[in-house]
């Protein structure tokens, strides 16, 4: 009688504390699915879907082995929902085709300036990139890259350099006109003109604040909701930067919706993290992006390790289509 008591308590705990964990991961998968961003730890746990979708998975099996045939059923019908939503980005797109300029774009947070300036000039070169946006520039980065050579594989540059994480700007292979692109913003951000041979295209270097600070997520929400949807009667236009936003929060995936497609994405490299670069905790996420217009065929997305930032750099090559 003792045995028979001692494993109903063992079974029944099992049961509990396998019903906490479906909970914890069905609360979790409900802010995701609904859309729901709402406080800034609402935003970190959607920022680790691909963790605990995963999660997900492995305990809806684990129940079912346990013959827990409830808990076990809705957490892994939940979990196949979010594998549907996450999984895609691990394969590519198919590439519509498109004839025109190919150009590549790169986007770095310089982390306070605190980045090595020779190694993104490095990775500019390896990558034959057209276009920088950076963010976090400081006037003191600035002086790094006039040493590093910048200016002379991107001449042409619309910097809104500031002292700590407030500043950002624009390099480019081609002349740039500054453009307005966004509202006031918490961070600055700055936007230009490409003056492409043929069709020309804007760019945004994008920062908005992020949304974990202990002031809450206000400012992140108004600044991701000033950025630029696609125009279909404008030109071309590509924001890239730090969204301090994966592809589950709600505001960035109203962004594509508007007719943007994230690079990443495209080519199947959507689930590679750029932050924190170099660190297993917090988890990695991939919070830079590039997201380009989608009248824009994507050939190509990289990650790339800067020494002295805590983000990889982002680095896509595209076709701005021929007007």
């Amino acid at each position: 009688m003792v045995d028979i008591e001692e494993r109903r308590t063992r079974r029944g705990g099992t049961t509990f504390l396998l019903v906490v964990a479906a909970i914890a991961f069905v609360l979790a998968a409900l802010t995701r699915l609904l859309g729901i961003d709402g406080t800034r730890y609402m935003l970190a746990t959607t920022a680790l879907t691909p963790y605990f979708t995963a999660a997900g998975v492995v305990l809806g099996a684990f129940a079912l082995l346990l013959r827990r045939w409830a808990v076990g059923t809705v957490t892994l019908l939940i979990a196949v929902v979010l594998v549907a939503a996450v999984a895609p980005r691990a394969f590519p797109d198919s590439r519509p085709v498109g004839v025109g300029q190919e150009v590549t774009v790169m986007a770095a947070n310089l982390l306070v300036g605190r980045a090595e300036a020779e190694a993104v000039v490095a990775a500019v070169r390896e990558h034959d990139v057209d276009v920088l946006a950076l963010q976090e520039l400081t006037p003191a980065m600035v002086l790094d890259f006039e040493r590093a050579g910048l200016a002379r594989v991107l001449p042409y540059r619309h910097f809104l350099d500031e002292p700590g994480g407030l500043g950002s700007g624009i390099a480019s292979r081609y002349p740039l006109s500054p453009r307005t692109l966004t509202p006031p913003s918490t961070l600055r951000q700055a936007g230009a003109l490409v003056d492409l041979p043929g069709q020309d295209f804007e760019v945004l270097s994008v920062h908005p604040l992020p949304p974990v600070v202990d002031a809450g997520p206000e400012n992140w929400q108004r600044d991701m909701a000033g950025l630029p949807e696609r125009e279909f009667s404008g030109p071309v236009r590509v924001l890239a930067g730090d969204f301090n936003a994966t592809l589950d929060h709600a505001a960035l995936r109203r962004l594509l919706n508007s007719g943007y497609v994230d690079a990443a994405d495209e080519v199947g490299a959507g689930l590679t993290p750029t932050w924190p670069s170099g660190a297993l905790w917090p988890p990695p996420v991939a919070i830079d992006h590039v997201l380009v217009d989608g009248r824009c065929p994507v050939d190509a997305f990289a990650v790339v390790d800067i020494p002295g930032s805590d983000h990889r750099a982002v680095v896509t090559r595209f076709v701005v289509p021929a007007p």
